[in-house]
């Protein structure tokens, strides 16, 4: 199984010394897949390993460097377009790994950048950014109501001469979901930089993390989620002796304390993350349940080209992140919408 020559990559370096051509093949096509190759390359380091794979793992940790670059100068763009408006902005997922300088930046791909706003503050937010040069993604109406009735975001916009996109979030999970994470406990406690721009708590980037990838979607990107738990959790522990109580404490906080015990679950089971079981002053105990088989059963779902397998288990997860976002009849219309319009899940 690629995904699962990869998970022993990320947590035993070493493993890869062993490894056979069809093997490496399998362990790059998985790392790509996933959008880990570039922490698979920051992991393996300066091992020996065979010249056609060095050649790969040398271009992820170039494309990894520029991209950590770009993000951090969007960031640093939306900071100056946001800066009369006096709001706190928060980087959210890999910026805020990168600006921070944390492990978990380290071969990251970045992606969209995502930042937390007072949801009071979106009209103004909104404005600045459209006069600053991003223009939206979405033009259909269904989509742009959608999202500004339900959703946890604004519609996604792309920045008119960079061709980067923005996220800009007023909460973590959508509105219709059942967690009602508390937005301005996120932003009152958020970590201020000394450029101006603000991260999540220690604690509450893990529960971030966590809702995001067990509370909010079908699991694609899944193994990378969970790296992100890892590390985090790995190295906030190493510095904070009561860490992982402080995480349950803020999951209970934002009625996210079922996904956090998951991902704890899965990270200690796959990665290895030194979560201890505690007996007071809660009772946790992080060996395996029943249900994580599937949900490990579709993070590893993966062949030796990187394709997807199990389609039934990965199409279930699918419709699982839908019932997480809506009730089943909102769930039922926004599908049937969807669908008239020619959206098909992949």
């Amino acid at each position: 199984m690629s995904a699962m020559l990869l998970v022993r990559a990320l947590r035993d370096p070493a493993s890869v010394d062993a490894l056979s051509p069809g093997q490496w093949n399998a362990l790059i096509a998985a790392a790509r897949a996933e959008r880990l190759i570039g922490s698979l390359a920051d992991r393996v380091g300066d091992r020996p390993v065979p010249a056609a794979a060095r050649a790969v793992l040398d271009d992820a940790l170039l494309d990894t460097a520029r991209e950590r670059r770009q993000a951090l100068w969007e960031a640093d763009r939306a900071r100056v377009a946001l800066a009369a408006l006096g709001v706190p902005v928060v980087l959210l997922k890999g910026t805020a790994y990168v600006a921070a300088g944390l492990d978990a930046g380290q071969g990251r791909f970045i992606g969209d950048l995502d930042i937390l706003v007072p949801r009071d503050a979106l009209h103004e937010v909104e404005a600045a950014l459209i006069a600053a040069g991003w223009e939206w993604v979405k033009e259909d109406p269904y989509d742009d109501a959608y999202y500004r009735q339900w959703m946890h975001e604004l519609p996604p916009m792309i920045h008119a001469t960079r061709d980067r996109m923005i996220d800009v979030h007023h909460t973590i999970l959508p509105l219709t979901a059942r967690p009602r994470p508390d937005a301005a406990a996120l932003i009152a406690d958020a970590v201020t930089l000394p450029d101006g721009l603000h991260l999540l708590s220690p604690a509450a980037m893990v529960c971030h993390a966590a809702a995001h990838m067990l509370a909010d979607g079908d699991m694609q990107g899944g193994l990378r989620n969970l790296w992100d738990i890892h590390l985090l959790c790995t190295q906030f522990s190493a510095a904070q002796e009561d860490f992982y109580a402080s995480v349950y404490e803020e999951a209970a906080r934002h009625q996210l304390t079922a996904p956090i015990a998951r991902a704890l679950r899965l990270a200690r089971h796959l990665y290895g993350t030194p979560v201890p079981d505690y007996r007071a002053p809660i009772t946790v105990d992080h060996r395996l349940r029943w249900s994580d088989r599937l949900f490990i059963a579709r993070l590893l779902a993966r062949d030796g080209w990187g394709r997807e397998t199990r389609k039934g288990l990965v199409f279930a997860f699918y419709l699982r992140s839908h019932l997480l976002r809506m009730p089943p009849m909102m769930l039922a219309r926004h599908l049937l919408t969807k669908w008239r319009k020619g959206h098909r899940p992949v």
